[in-house]
This record gives C-alpha cells, sequence and structure tokens, in this order.
C-alpha cells in the first residue's frame, strides 16, 4: 500500500517547521483581486463620505471603516454576504487576512457596520461610476431604466392588507360561533376543552384586531410582521412576493449600472427622478433613456421632457374593452386641433368638449385629469356600430399629459432600433447579480435604508468586477495606485494642517479632479 501510494504527489508535512517561513504578502499573487480591492478603499475619503471616524476612546478601539468596507466588497464580489459568514472567512480565508492584516471582527460588528452606513456605501457606489467615468467606459449617450423585485426577509403569511385581515376575522368569528354553539350542547367533561379552544379564538382575534389598528396608524395599504417596509409586489404573470423594488439606471456602452434606489412602490412613478438623477450623474441631459411599459406615466414622462432628455417608453397594449369595433375607429385615428382644442374623427365629424375637467384614479393609483369630447353627430352616422359600442355615441377622453404621450409615441415609432437594445443593457447586470451571483433576495431585515446597503454593496461588487474585467486588474490597479499614493503623500505633506479635499488648491498645489475620489459634489 504505502509504495503505491508513493506513485502519486505528495503534500508537506503538517508538523514540519519551515526554515524560510513564507510571508501572507507572498501568498497572494499580484494579479490577485485582493490587491484591486485594497487600493480601491484606500483612494476613498472616507470621512467625507459620511463614515463614522470621531469614536470614543475608552474603552476598546474600533474598527476603521476601511477594513469593514474591504470586508464587505470582497465578500460581496464572492457571493458571500452572511455576517456569520464573513466573519469566518476572517478566521481561515488567507486572501481576507491578507486584506484585512489579520484581523477578525464578530458578527455583530461586521452586521453593525452595513446597516449604519447607507448613505456612505451610495457614496463609495458613485466612485466606482467615477472610475468608470474616467477610464470611458460610460458613454453618456443612451441609457436603459428598468427594476427588478427581490425577495424581503418576510413570507407572504406575514404580510397583511385589511382585505387579508378581515378574512382572518371573518373565519374566527366563525369558529366562535360553532364553538359557542358546541359548548351548549356538550356534557361537563367536553366543556373544558371547548372554553379552551374559545380563548385561543379569542386571543387570535385580539391580534388581528391589533394588527388592523397599525395597519390603519400607518396609513399604508399593506403591513410586514417581519420586515416592516417590505410589500407584496407583482413579480410576473399575477404571481406576488413580498419583495423591494430595486429601480437601476444603466448607461449601455459597457452595461454600467449608474445609478440605484430601493424602493416598495411601483415604477409607475419612478421615471422622473430616475432622469433627473442620471442627469447629475452625466452632467449632460443630451442622452436619450429607454425604459418599459411599467414606467409610462404622464406625469413622469411631463418631468422627463421638461428635463431635456429624449425618453421612449414602451407604449402599453390598450384593453380590447376601450378599443373600437372596427381599428379604423380607434383613438389614434381621430385628429386633434389644438388651436379649437376639439377632435376630428375619421368620418369628418367635429367632438366638441365643454371644457370642464374631469379625474379618475388609474390602475396604478395614480389620480389623472382629462377632458371630454363628443358630437350629436354620432346620433345619425352609418358608421356608429363601427365606431362605438355605447348607446351615449363615442366619448374621447383627452389627459392632462396628452402632448408628453404623443410625443413619446413619435419617438417610440421613430427610434424602434434603440428601443430593442434596452433588454440587453439592463438585463446584464441583474442576469449577474440575480443568477450567476445568486443575490435574488435581499439579506437584512428591518427596513428600506438596510436593504439599499445590501444592494449596494451588490453593485459595489459587480461595477468593480465589471470594470476590471474590460480594464484588467492591472491597469485599475496602477490608477488605483497613483490615487491611493497622491492621497497619502499630500496627509504626510500637510500632517496636523485642515485639508478640504475638494479639487481646489492645497497651498499652491492643485489636485487633479480625474485624480480624486471625493463625491462632495454628489
Amino acid at each position: 500500500m504505502y509504495l503505491n501510494y508513493m506513485k502519486f504527489i505528495q503534500g508537506h508535512n503538517r508538523t514540519q517547521i519551515a526554515l524560510f517561513p513564507v510571508s501572507i504578502d507572498e501568498s497572494i499573487g499580484l494579479d490577485n483581486e485582493v490587491r484591486m480591492i485594497d487600493l480601491f478603499v484606500d483612494s476613498l475619503f472616507l470621512k467625507d463620505y459620511g463614515f463614522r471616524m470621531d469614536f470614543i476612546e475608552n474603552g476598546r478601539p474600533a474598527y476603521h471603516p476601511s477594513d469593514l468596507l474591504k470586508l464587505f466588497i470582497y465578500g460581496y464580489m464572492n457571493k458571500v454576504r452572511s455576517t456569520r459568514d464573513l466573519e469566518k472567512e476572517c478566521h481561515r480565508n488567507i486572501e481576507m487576512m491578507w486584506l484585512l492584516k489579520c484581523l477578525k471582527p464578530d458578527h455583530n460588528t461586521i452586521s453593525n457596520f452595513r446597516q449604519d452606513n447607507e448613505k456612505a456605501i451610495r457614496k463609495v457606489f458613485r466612485a466606482t461610476v467615477e472610475i468608470a467615468k474616467h477610464f470611458d467606459l460610460i458613454g453618456g449617450k443612451l441609457i436603459a431604466g428598468d427594476s427588478t423585485k427581490l425577495r424581503a426577509q418576510n413570507s407572504k403569511k406575514n404580510n397583511f392588507n385589511q382585505a387579508k385581515i378581515d378574512r382572518h376575522l371573518a373565519y374566527i368569528d366563525n369558529k366562535l360561533d360553532e364553538y359557542t354553539r358546541a359548548l351548549a350542547e356538550s356534557d361537563e367533561d367536553n366543556k373544558k376543552i371547548i372554553q379552551e379552544e374559545i380563548k385561543k379564538q379569542q386571543e387570535r382575534k385580539a391580534g388581528y384586531k391589533d394588527l388592523e389598528k397599525k395597519l390603519k396608524k400607518s396609513g399604508q395599504p399593506q403591513i410586514s410582521l417581519s420586515d416592516p417596509e417590505s410589500r407584496q409586489i407583482m413579480i410576473r404573470n399575477n404571481i406576488t412576493e413580498v419583495a423591494y423594488n430595486v429601480q437601476t439606471t444603466v448607461d449601455a456602452k459597457h452595461n454600467i449600472p449608474i445609478d440605484y434606489k430601493v424602493t416598495n412602490e411601483n415604477d409607475s412613478k419612478a421615471m422622473g427622478n430616475m432622469v433627473q438623477r442620471a442627469k447629475s450623474i452625466l452632467r449632460t441631459n443630451e442622452f436619450t433613456a429607454l425604459y418599459d411599459k411599467g414606467f409610462h406615466t404622464g406625469s413622469e414622462l411631463k418631468t422627463a421632457q421638461e428635463l431635456g432628455v429624449e425618453t421612449i417608453v414602451a407604449i402599453p397594449g390598450v384593453p380590447s374593452t376601450s378599443q373600437a369595433p372596427d381599428p379604423l375607429f380607434n383613438y389614434e385615428n381621430f385628429k386633434y386641433n389644438k388651436e379649437e382644442d376639439t377632435y376630428t374623427c375619421p368620418q369628418e365629424h367635429i367632438l366638441y368638449t365643454n371644457g370642464s375637467w374631469y379625474k379618475e384614479r388609474t390602475s396604478s393609483g395614480n389620480i389623472i385629469s382629462f377632458k371630454q369630447y363628443k358630437t350629436k353627430a354620432c346620433k345619425h352616422c352609418p358608421f356608429r356600430s363601427n365606431c362605438t359600442r355605447s348607446k351615449k355615441g363615442r366619448l374621447i377622453q383627452r389627459s392632462e399629459y396628452a402632448e408628453y404621450y404623443e410625443r413619446n409615441r413619435i419617438n417610440t415609432f421613430e427610434k424602434e432600433h434603440l428601443y430593442k437594445r434596452r433588454q440587453a443593457i439592463v438585463e446584464h447586470p441583474y442576469g449577474t447579480l440575480k443568477r450567476q451571483w445568486g443575490f435574488s433576495y435581499i439579506l437584512t431585515k428591518k427596513g428600506i435604508k438596510r436593504a439599499s446597503s445590501d444592494v449596494g454593496l451588490m453593485f459595489i461588487a459587480y461595477n468593480l468586477r465589471r470594470i476590471s474585467n474590460i480594464l484588467t486588474i492591472d491597469v485599475l490597479k496602477e490608477y488605483l495606485k497613483a490615487i491611493a499614493s497622491l492621497y497619502f503623500d499630500i496627509l504626510a505633506f500637510f500632517r496636523g494642517i485642515s485639508v478640504i479635499c475638494d479639487g481646489k488648491l492645497f497651498f499652491g498645489i492643485q489636485m487633479p479632479a480625474r485624480n480624486r475620489l471625493s463625491l462632495k459634489s454628489l
């Protein structure tokens, strides 16, 4: 047996003492990704970002935020998000040992860092965007916006609306009626058992009544018990899940996300703010923005167009009930006269308005204002049955946002070739994060801010991996090394002097804007 074993490659004797010990640094290759992470974090002005630095001197010293940030970025880039798993990696992963200089924070410390630094983490994400812009990886000409649903740490059974509470209360009331009748007819031996069941149901009823009070007090249509700010949201094909909605803007040149927002609402009121933030990040409005039909809302189209941004938003299909019996008489075939404020039907009849504005709530919950247009000519028109099923004749409604809908419709048809690129642009980050890395759910509990920290770290990891794949790690390392070196040189030169790193003069020395990752302007 021993002779056969000798045919194979042999490992080292675990008990053998090495004459020339190898340092941890020598164990990490020069092209290892951890060296890039180390340089990236060292290039950031963490205090400007909002990370806490002013810990009291009494007691045990705190961990520096740079070490904990490195820990999280490494973890997310290697599909490790759990704080307990990150704690384990500090004890057994040589790359993590090198990155943290053998520090071993406990899982509570790690968890607190993530939940307390949502705004600072967002600024770190913006730093990755600035790096991409420096290397011309952001085109700034074509962007696409979309959203994806990430499952919250809250099951459907722990999510309630008024209808669901009413169903539970009705069920309990029926059971109480049954037990009350059974109690009246039971003998002494069964009365005690029935009374216990009645008590249980009464306690359940009190719990649901208390839940009902909390729901009404919140002013929200839903309430979740495990993660209070998560909501039951439509995922696809009438399938719902208790989740958060992550809205993302992606630049088309290299499919790099430039912005994200975590919310518990649908997309109907999101596009205007997404375009506004994209304009601020790109520092221009000379780009085209692509969105799917979930973002097709008049007020949002108005906001985007008033910002001077060309938008192409998919037009939702018209329900069959809203279509004319003959397609030739559909709404789009009625011509609007802006000067006269009238419509002309395909049979050249004029539809007039009384000038009144009416309001209605849409299926997405938005309230819109509109005018109504009609004509007496419908009464004797030979094509009436082709035009409408209504006994009162054809009625046209014109939204207050009609001109913005029309402009978008023209853009959509004229630039259909651009819109066809939307899915390929936005699905690249989502496909990587959700399907390759397994980030299909929010890891944290108790609120949008914590969920946003989780999502922010996802996109930091994605952008760094994406940028390093395009540029190679060596190029990115050299850039980050130059920034870190400049930063430490400045600190050494002006030690003891308060310095504001905003790109302005340092006693005659100008800090180049492109070599700076301070984000005070963002």
